[in-house]
């Protein structure tokens, strides 16, 4: 993909079609972008026991062909050709012919973007629920939990033994 992160982009199509943003995050796998202020979505979020229900609104992410980098000199889109040098491969805009640097998108500004869109550690421990019989007292730890606080150990029991029935009713 020739966009990367810290690029400013104008969006071509859609519903932010003319607007402005810097690319947050690079999305390879999917050819989509995470761009500043660009495709704001609204996500509900119900209330539990410690919370109160709210709306977090962030950036989506956006496809890369729906976007055009713009011209360091003009500050027009414009599209991107590759060519050697000093002996690095370089990016450059094909309108001014100027060389188009990787910017680093400062951590503050980076933070912010991934806490919008992270889900609080408390809430993570809440989601990994252990199982009715852990609980319960049932299964497999619940033994080894008997087993370990008994000093003594009792005679063993034999298996119950079961006889299958050869009839209807008998």
């Amino acid at each position: 993909m020739k966009i990367s992160q810290g690029d400013a982009v104008q969006v071509i199509t859609g519903k932010d079609r003319g607007k402005k943003g810097i690319v947050m995050r690079v999305l390879h796998a999917e050819s989509r972008l995470i761009v500043s202020g660009i495709n704001l979505v609204t996500r509900h979020v119900k209330k539990n026991a410690e919370t109160a229900g709210k709306k977090i609104r962030f950036e989506a992410s956006i496809h890369s062909s729906n976007v055009m980098i713009l011209d360091p000199k003009t500050g027009k889109p414009t599209r991107i050709g590759y060519r050697i040098d000093q002996g690095k491969k370089v990016r450059f805009a094909k309108i001014s012919k100027s060389v188009l640097t990787r910017t680093k998108i400062p951590k503050a500004d980076k933070e912010k973007a991934e806490a919008a869109r992270e889900i609080k550690p408390e809430a993570k421990e809440k989601a990994k629920k252990s199982p009715f019989w852990k609980k319960g007292g049932f299964g497999a730890q619940a033994i080894s939990e008997e087993g370990a606080t008994k000093t003594e150990a009792g005679p063993a029991k034999p298996a119950a033994t079961h006889t299958r029935s050869a009839g209807r009713g008998s």
